[in-house]
């Protein structure tokens, strides 16, 4: 994409505007006892037309809107990441460097008067500025009438995505469709919510107006990769539709209770199943475009041909690479304002042995055993419904032989949950015996070459003290790009990428979701499985059909809306694991205390022997209820603005 440093080093705007967006932050905060900041225009109005005098400057303004986009992929920044249950942080306060704020969220340090990751201020900021440039971008001379054209559809696109955000975030939300004069009344600035319905209906206006107008790739994907395109707007609209016809915002009558100062119900109240009509018409748009259009595919990892890779390797790099391959064959958008470098050392081991106390590599976050468990067996399955895994010996100790030495080192012991497991479970996860490709050893011949974890008490993977990880004795395997590598004690070389925001898989996931939910017909659920399968086959197990009709205690579980639906949902959780996707997908089908009521436990990192080391250690309990849902509304917000009604729960 284009150069993000030109959005703080080349700023356009004069000082006096400048200090006006510090000044709308001073609202967000509580700083200043006037108007609300939604909607205040800078004082300086007359000095902003420099901005839109030549085309460069206009340029720069169209990268500003572009910069408050909120930061996916960065731990402390990204609630779906450490806000929910699907990753672990160091709780001590020994290392506050590695303590981040969105975990805060996950131990339940949510409040009115202290709210977290809180986005409100940030993208209200973003919406007035991305207002001001679709007012003023007429008035530049030099800027030809398709590229303005272009221009106004990405900033459109950005105000529905920036509209989106806020709603998952905060449920019904004042629209900002344009800024108020700048001699409104204070009671003309005091907004109220508008209802979900709105807010869903104006998003898709945008892309609607937008969508016709946008380039279908970048035109100079040297410095505009990440620019939104046809495809990214098409595929957002289908997740803004899908996430409306969810549980969450359609007919949620949990949500009855809130309603403005003048009575006006904020959430319908009645399930409308005409809304996953809509959602599977633009997925099936989406499709459209990203299949036939664009010719995308899945990623499949090509080989190397310097070196002779086992099937199981390639498999573990199809998979790993989907994510961590910059702007592969499947990814539809991708944040080049969130580049994945720090996330990738706080996920790895230690493995080379001249460092083992490397200080960046930290090992500051994992995966809980719930998470870990929830990955299918080997058939496609959940393993408490495959009738050929041992569930309920999943703990038990058993030696790794030589048909398994690609998976895990051979000679060792390990628990029988490891054993016999979907190819994702080895490609997005390390574990202790567990064989972790690359880290500079790139030749897979001899398995025994490659590095294997090695977590328990006395390795060289070993919990190192309080400030200090593994977490749970599950790493991230998929963050980490299989070319990285130690170069010395204090440097770690990472092959960067932008955190992918959409990919192929993603969207055939929502169809199948939509097809699924649109209607309770079998010629749905057959195209619901046709997608669902595409994400399968790629991941290396049977078709949603052969895994239980040969394998499942439910034989005819897919047969059924609902029993399809409990596919969908956990082939969701786990091809996107780890893609802050869990966080906002619990919440939207309204199923986040089924996943939140199960502990937080991790294996005995103190312990030093496999029976002993396997045993579960509780690291926390979590509850939900349903405030929790949405964010609390900060106190100062109200206080400045009393036409704002908090989230229930939260007063």
């Amino acid at each position: 994409m284009f150069n993000s440093n030109i959005i703080t080093n080349n700023t356009v705007m004069n000082k006096k505007i400048i200090r006006n967006i510090i000044l709308s932050a001073l609202f967000i905060t509580g700083g200043l006892n006037s108007c609300n900041y939604l909607d205040v225009v800078p004082d300086g109005v007359s000095k902003l037309e420099n901005a839109f005098t030549m085309r460069n400057q206009a340029e720069k303004f169209l990268y500003t809107c572009y910069s408050y986009m909120p930061t996916e992929g960065q731990l402390s920044l990204d609630p779906g990441l450490l806000g929910g249950d699907e990753l672990w942080n160091l709780e001590t306060a020994n290392a506050p460097v590695f303590n981040f704020a969105a975990f805060n969220i996950a131990r339940g340090f949510q409040s009115p008067s202290s709210t977290l990751v809180d986005y409100w201020g940030q993208l209200y900021i973003a919406l007035r500025d991305c207002n001001i440039f679709l007012e003023n971008i007429h008035n530049v001379a030099d800027l030809q009438a398709w590229e303005r054209d272009q221009w106004i559809a990405e900033v459109k696109f950005l105000k529905a995505y920036y509209h989106f955000y806020l709603v998952k975030m905060y449920g019904p939300v004042p629209i900002i469709r344009q800024n108020l004069p700048i001699d409104a009344g204070i009671e003309e600035v005091k907004v109220s919510r508008n209802t979900v319905d709105e807010c869903f209906d104006y998003m898709v206006e945008l892309l609607d107006e937008a969508i016709p107008v946008l380039p279908p790739v970048v035109a100079n994907p040297t410095v505009e990769l990440g620019r939104i395109t046809k495809a990214i707007a098409v595929s957002l609209k289908a997740k803004i539709l899908v996430t409306a016809a969810s549980p969450l915002f359609n007919g949620n009558t949990d949500q009855a209770g809130l309603v403005n100062k003048d009575g006006r119900q904020l959430f319908n109240q009645v399930n409308d199943v005409a809304k996953w009509e809509k959602a599977l018409a633009a997925c099936e748009d989406a499709v459209q475009v990203c299949e036939n259009e664009l010719g995308m595919k899945l990623y499949r990892y090509p080989g190397n041909p310097q070196f002779n890779l086992s099937d199981v390797t390639m498999q573990e790099l199809t998979l790993r690479n989907a994510f961590a391959e910059r702007w592969n064959s499947e990814i539809i958008w991708a944040n080049t304002q969130s580049v994945n470098h720090q996330t990738q050392q706080f996920a790895v081991p230690r493995f080379d042995p001249r460092y083992p106390d490397a200080p960046y590599l930290k090992n500051v976050i994992g995966a809980p055993i719930k998470v870990a468990e929830q990955f299918y067996s080997k058939n496609g399955l959940p393993i408490a419904e495959d009738k050929t895994w041992d569930y309920n010996g999943r703990y038990n100790i058993q030696t790794v032989g030589t048909s398994y030495r690609r998976y895990m080192r051979e000679g060792t012991q390990t628990i029988k949950m490891h054993f016999d497991r979907e190819p994702r479970f080895y490609a997005y996860l390390g574990f202790d015996t567990g064989i972790w490709y690359g880290e500079g050893v790139l030749d897979d011949a001899n398995p025994t070459n490659l590095y294997a974890v090695a977590a328990r008490k006395g390795q060289v993977h070993q919990k190192r003290g309080s400030d200090d990880g593994p977490i749970t004795g599950y790493f991230i395997k998929k963050y980490v790009h299989f070319q990285n590598t130690m170069i010395n004690i204090t440097t770690y070389s990472t092959v960067s990428y932008p955190w992918p925001l959409i990919r192929l898989s993603d969207l055939f996931l929502l169809y199948a979701e939509a097809a699924n939910e649109a209607n309770d017909s079998e010629q749905n659920r057959g195209k619901a499985l046709d997608y669902l399968n595409m994400v399968r086959k790629r991941a290396g197990i049977p078709k949603v059909e052969d895994a239980w009709t040969d394998y499942s205690i439910t034989p005819t579980k897919f047969k059924s809306q609902k029993g399809l639906r409990q596919i969908i949902h956990q082939e969701r959780l786990n091809e996107l694991a780890f893609e802050s996707q869990r966080f906002w997908d619990v919440r939207r089908w309204k199923t986040a205390p089924d996943y939140y009521n199960t502990p937080i436990q991790a294996w005995d990192l103190t312990q030093s022997a496999p029976q002993n080391f396997y045993r579960k250690v509780l690291l926390a309990k979590q509850t939900f209820t349903v405030k929790d849902y949405f964010w609390p509304l900060n106190i100062s917000n109200l206080t400045i603005n009393n036409n704002l009604v908090q989230n229930i729960g939260w007063r």
